[in-house]
């Protein structure tokens, strides 16, 4: 069976995920979406500061 979500991610990876190369751009798909599905539904901050805090 073929899943359509990940033929079509295969078929549009970014030029930055071209030039990191893969032998097999479905299975490269499949973990770009397997991590993109595990980030949307467990989400964690990237980083957290109290007000008095800045960016440096």
């Amino acid at each position: 069976m073929t899943d359509d979500r990940t033929d079509q991610r295969a078929a549009e990876l970014l030029p930055e995920e071209r030039a990191a190369g893969s032998d097999d751009p479905r299975a490269q798909a499949e973990a770009i979406l397997a991590d993109s599905d595990r980030r949307e539904h467990d989400p964690q901050p990237v980083e957290e500061r109290s007000s008095d805090q800045s960016a440096q």
